[in-house]
């Protein structure tokens, strides 16, 4: 089973893209040959996260809310995955109601997507620190981050990775090598980058085949709780 970590769902701002709806996200889906896909709606990522999202209707699309911490915010989830976008949302990851929103997230089990250049070094070290309880699956890395991301990796046993951006010659074989491979998750960040990249690279890893089963979709069924036909 293959399940995309990193996908975002409806219109995005100037572009048009093929997943404005779900049915055109579906038929990405089947073009790529990917199971299930956790989905952020992308009125929540780039407009209003206190919105109520329209009902996911399709099987194969697993929501993703976007949470926001604070009076002002969203409050919590009891979402298996979140997305927290300290940047774009503008408010502080290690601040008191972050802090306090991360330890509840901790304390259900929750994983938090969170985007590698929306938040800082110094802030992802500092909410790992105080919460290590809490899983992190940072996004958008790459070749220019990776010695920073080693270096959270090797300090925070909970912080993984999605593969979208790692497209550098064997990054994905090195960060299972050194890590292990429950803590790389396949994720392609579609449509904001694309996804025929991280897909092919999935079919080619020089790996071992239980390594491969795990981050196309193992870690990330393990964490939703579904039965090996993604239910």
């Amino acid at each position: 089973m293959i399940i995309d970590i990193d996908r975002v769902l409806g219109p995005i701002p100037g572009d048009d893209v093929a997943s404005a709806d779900e049915e055109g996200l579906v038929a990405e889906l089947d073009r790529h040959r990917i199971d299930l896909a956790c989905v952020v709606r992308s009125r929540a990522l780039f407009y209003d996260p206190t919105d109520p999202p329209p009902r996911t209707v399709s099987d194969r699309l697993v929501p993703v809310p976007v949470l926001v911490p604070g009076p002002l915010g969203t409050g919590g989830s009891a979402a298996r995955l979140v997305r927290l976008c300290p940047a774009e949302h503008r408010f502080a990851l290690t601040g008191p109601h972050c802090l306090a929103l991360a330890g509840d997230l901790a304390d259900q089990g929750t994983a938090v997507l969170l985007g590698w250049e929306s938040a800082t070094f110094e802030g992802i070290h500092r909410l790992a620190t105080r919460h290590p309880g809490l899983r992190l699956i940072l996004t958008g890395t790459g070749y220019r981050s990776l010695r920073e991301l080693a270096d959270l990796m090797d300090a925070h046993p909970r912080i993984g990775v999605d593969t979208a951006t790692l497209n550098g010659h064997r990054h994905v074989e090195w960060l299972v090598r050194r890590y292990g491979a429950h803590r790389v998750w396949f994720g392609t960040g579609a449509p904001i980058s694309d996804d025929a990249g991280p897909r092919f690279q999935l079919d080619h890893l020089d790996l071992p085949d239980a390594d491969v089963a795990l981050i196309a979709g193992g870690n990330a069924r393990d964490l939703l709780e579904l039965d090996h036909e993604g239910r």
